[in-house]
């Protein structure tokens, strides 16, 4: 904060995670939080969008759903995998906030970003199987702790623990939006589940690739 206040800065726009302070939030999602609050007291008029799972190539959440679905037809899942969140994909986020940089009115506001659907990480990797036309069979137990669960997404997938493991812990709330108000400044057309992991799959394949 201090350094854009030396350099002059007039606007800043922060993208961080959907969650209440109330919610009993995560280290990481507290963390980025706080951030938040540390811009929004600068000289400088900040901008806050709050998102949760962003879908997109090279994106932990998307990778880590990626390697599940194709390299398990059955998971032994921890109870996390029923949490509602609101997806949004990554073509979407930059969207509000290249919107948010060219009109001014969203200057010293809050905005929650979301997709136009409500779904839970079980129903993600069914719909990213359709997808990708694979089988998969999930059962939820509720024995595997957060810390267990980020080794065993370590096991399967190239997600590290230390990324993991945060994205996890703050699977314990839901994580949805909660206001439309963007929607009234920056209508922009939003992109649904299927839509998204087929733009995040084509981009990793390459020009040409595409899915079969």
């Amino acid at each position: 904060m201090a350094a854009a206040e030396m350099q002059g800065v007039k606007r800043v726009i922060y993208l961080g995670g959907l969650g209440e302070e109330g919610d009993q939030l995560s280290e990481h999602l507290a963390s980025r939080l706080e951030v938040a609050r540390i811009l929004m007291r600068g000289a400088f008029q900040t901008t806050y969008l709050r998102a949760a799972v962003i879908i997109g190539a090279g994106g932990a959440s998307f990778e880590m759903i990626r390697y599940l679905v194709e390299r398990l037809p059955v998971m032994i899942t921890p109870r996390w995998v029923s949490t509602r969140c609101q997806f949004i994909a990554v073509q979407d986020v930059i969207a509000y906030l290249v919107g948010c940089l060219k009109d001014a009115r969203t200057a010293g506001h809050t905005y929650d970003i979301g997709g136009p659907e409500l779904l839970s990480y079980r129903d993600m990797m069914e719909r990213f199987a359709e997808v990708e036309k694979k089988f998969i069979k999930i059962i939820p137990v509720p024995l595997l702790t957060p810390k267990l669960s980020s080794y065993w997404v370590w096991l399967i997938t190239p997600v590290k623990p230390s990324i993991s493991m945060p994205l996890i812990e703050g699977l314990g709330n839901e994580v949805i939006c909660h206001d439309q108000e963007i929607r009234k400044i920056l209508p922009i057309p939003l992109t649904g589940f299927e839509e998204a992991v087929r733009r995040a799959l084509e981009e990793e394949a390459g020009p040409g690739q595409g899915l079969t």
